[in-house]
């Protein structure tokens, strides 16, 4: 499967580009947009960016097929909410599936329930999906089915968290697989 990465230089002005490139969670207050989004949940609840107000919010996504990123993300988000202890209650993770046509939102709710109970797995229509896609930056492409297998495909997607504090501000965008340890550190960050 062929990941995209995010481009840092579309993240960070080109000075704050070179200065930020050793470091591996980025700082993007100011370069992306605030927590805002219309998605669907399972149960049939519409979820927007108001349902987190007062939460940090660990954003992510992916798709439940996924073999590879996105169960590791989830389970290394699943351990900093354990290293969090009592300051997990301050923090919600949702994951974002970015295959609308396989991943409904009682699936998904019951993906990432196997990582953390507290996770919330968001989906929506096509287009639903692509406006929050486009507004946090994130890259995807649906390989067309076969008609013989219209559920056989694969999908390539960036990856990335991003880190939304409590008033819904982008805060930090860990651009890859991260020590539990620094994401840990950098939500502990966030909440203060």
């Amino acid at each position: 499967m062929t990941m995209f990465a995010l481009p840092l230089g579309v993240l960070l002005a080109p000075a704050e580009a070179s200065a930020q490139a050793d470091e591996a969670i980025h700082p993007v207050r100011g370069f992306l947009p605030d927590l805002k989004f219309t998605l669907e949940g399972a149960g049939g609840k519409t979820y927007t960016q108001d349902d987190f107000k007062g939460k940090t919010v660990l954003m992510f996504f992916g798709y439940a097929s996924c073999p590879d990123i996105c169960p590791t993300t989830m389970a290394q988000l699943a351990h900093v909410m354990e290293g969090l202890g009592d300051d997990a209650s301050k923090v919600r993770i949702i994951f974002v599936s970015v295959d609308p046509h396989r991943d409904t939102p009682e699936l998904l709710q019951a993906y990432v329930d196997a990582f953390d109970s507290n996770a919330i797995g968001l989906t929506g229509t096509e287009k639903q999906v692509a406006d929050v896609a486009r507004r946090y930056r994130v890259a995807y492409q649906i390989e067309k089915p076969n008609p013989n297998s219209p559920d056989t495909y694969e999908v390539a997607h960036s990856r990335g968290v991003y880190f939304f504090d409590a008033k819904g501000r982008a805060r930090l965008l860990a651009a890859d697989t991260e020590s539990v340890e620094a994401l840990t550190a950098s939500v502990r960050k966030v909440l203060q």
